[in-house]
């Protein structure tokens, strides 16, 4: 007789769910044992949980379609938290399967009881469950998978206890059908028109599914006929970009700099988006950045269907023949000399393959990273969209086991590498094709600049030691090395642009330890509080080549 673990990866994988990374106790085994009675699912071990969490998220960005998380208990779901986090933000698919005492072992408050429930609705405020039966599991599962690709997707948290799993008469069901995304109603799509004829200054800021090619097509006809500009939000959850596509210019996370791309705009319309605020409260500064001149207007919310959406604005302003602009091939020069962030950058931008995925969690040492990779090859870009850092290196796995056939490129900050460094165990488990730059600065560097930015006084030794990572300085090479992964240490673009060379033409999975400056150190960061404080009192255009200068 099937019991309910058995039953439950039936139904998992009958509704698409065909992958499972984990990190399992013993109130899991069962489920465990179950895995080799099902060969369409593929099981993925992660050393830590919130690798399983985050390689669940990037595997769902990159295959439209949610993977399973087999997680121990509530402290093994509060271990993986934080990635969890940025995928309920980046409105990503992802199934939780929580393994809990068995249902008459719960009185005994042993001690690893907790309560799972509470735990799981700060990251799956839409579905959380408690299975209470062998019968009815699988019913729950179903309506979980359901749950979480619903549009705009979600996490959905089942919780199993380990006498439910291991029952006998568990039934798989069948798969539930999401239902179906509508378009923007006609009399929205009128009013948001009337808005773009009306003549002031019009930008469409997209995010979530709506940076895929054919919405940012159909935004780009939008733009040719009608003068609208793109924009895109701060951290997309996925987005394809690159020569042959049309260019969205991201709004920069410096509130200050995001307030000089929006303060010409009459007219805000949201695509899959919402309106911009600041990512953290700044003494005597705004949190919510669209300018008191501005109207905002939805077309079309994260659970609507939005290329329709896009489509019904088109044909209602006649600009169904417009030729979108694409942006053209270029590729930056090769990169020579002592290395520094921005050389890093350039030396990506130089030798991208074709159909590469980027994952971006470079934090300050990535900022030019759009303009370097903008003209390469067409390739998708992911990027730390909850803000919880140790998203990087786990969405590499996710996104590699998602995309066999595609090179997985990750650059990685020194402080959020050591979040979730376990992930470099897994990708050389599964030999996954990733190549990752570890940017070793020695410091939190954002963290340096906030200090300035929110106006803390008398910083001192005691307090900027604790943005400070050396000290030891960190030897990710080495790290790497004992995790099974090839390695080297670089301080010159001569000698990482050979390692990328080599790293890009064998089997990954391949880490390249970047030794760079802070991006913004020394005479930089003293003067850039000053400069962004400056910013309401010069011209427009000058603010707008010093954001091009500092967030382009």
């Amino acid at each position: 007789m099937t019991n309910g673990a058995q039953a439950l990866m039936k139904t998992l994988v009958d509704a698409g769910v065909e992958v499972c990374f984990s990190n399992p106790g013993t109130s899991e085994m069962h489920f465990v044992a179950a895995l080799d009675d099902e060969p369409k699912m593929r099981a993925v071990l992660a050393l830590f949980e919130g690798v399983a969490t985050g390689a669940a998220d990037g595997y769902a960005r990159m295959a439209d379609k949610p993977a399973a998380t087999l997680l121990h208990l509530g402290c093994g779901l509060g271990n993986g938290l934080a990635n969890l986090h940025n995928a309920r933000k980046g409105k990503v698919p992802v199934v939780n399967i929580v393994g809990d005492h068995a249902t008459y072992h719960v009185k005994y408050d042993a001690q690893l009881q907790s309560d799972i429930e509470t735990v799981a609705r700060n990251v799956s405020p839409g579905f959380v469950r408690t299975a209470r039966s062998t019968e009815t599991l699988c019913e729950d599962a179903a309506e979980a998978i359901a749950a979480a690709r619903s549009a705009p997707g979600q996490v959905a948290t089942l919780i199993l206890p380990a006498d439910v799993s291991w029952g006998e008469g568990g039934v798989p069901s069948a798969p539930l059908a999401p239902p179906e995304p509508e378009p923007a109603d006609d009399a929205t799509v009128e009013a948001i028109a009337s808005a773009i004829r009306s003549g002031g200054k019009t930008a469409l800021l997209m995010g979530g599914h709506s940076l895929r090619e054919p919405s940012l097509l159909a935004a780009a006809k939008l733009a040719a006929h009608s003068g609208v500009v793109l924009m895109a939000e701060t951290f997309p959850t996925r987005m394809e970009r690159g020569a042959g596509l049309p260019p969205a210019e991201r709004l920069a996370y410096l509130a200050e700099l995001a307030t000089v791309q929006l303060t010409d705009i009459e007219h805000l319309i949201l695509v899959d988006a919402k309106a911009p605020v600041s990512f953290f409260a700044y003494p005597g500064k705004q949190s919510y950045l669209v300018p008191d001149t501005c109207k905002v207007h939805t077309l079309a919310a994260p659970d609507q269907d939005i290329t329709a959406s896009l489509d019904k604005l088109i044909e209602v302003l006649g600009a169904s023949q417009a030729e979108p602009r694409l942006q053209s091939a270029r590729r930056p020069g090769r990169p020579r000399g002592k290395l520094t962030a921005e050389k890093v950058c350039k030396a990506v931008g130089h030798l991208m393959p074709d159909n590469a995925i980027i994952v971006d969690e470079g934090i300050t040492s990535s900022l030019m990273l759009s303009m370097m990779t903008e003209g390469a090859p067409r390739h998708d870009l992911i990027t730390l969209t909850g803000g919880a850092i140790g998203q990087g290196l786990p969405n590499a796995v996710g996104a590699a086991v998602a995309c066999p056939g595609r090179p997985v490129l990750a650059l990685i900050g020194d402080g959020t590498a050591m979040y979730t460094i376990q992930a470099l165990w897994t990708m050389a488990r599964e030999q996954l094709d990733v190549t990752t730059f570890i940017f070793n600065n020695a410091s939190y560097s954002v963290l340096n600049i906030e200090l300035e930015r929110v106006g803390a006084e008398r910083a001192g030794t005691k307090a900027k030691s604790q943005l400070d990572l050396r000290g030891p300085v960190l030897n990710f090479a080495e790290m790497a090395l004992g995790m099974g992964v090839h390695a080297v240490r670089v301080d010159t673009a001569e000698d990482m642009n050979k390692a990328l060379e080599y790293a890009l033409s064998m089997p990954g999975p391949h880490l390249i330890e970047v030794m760079t400056p802070e991006s913004l150190s020394g005479v930089k960061r003293r003067i850039l509080p000053w400069m962004l404080r400056a910013l309401p009192n010069l011209p427009l255009s000058v603010n707008k080549a010093l954001k091009r200068k500092l967030a382009p």
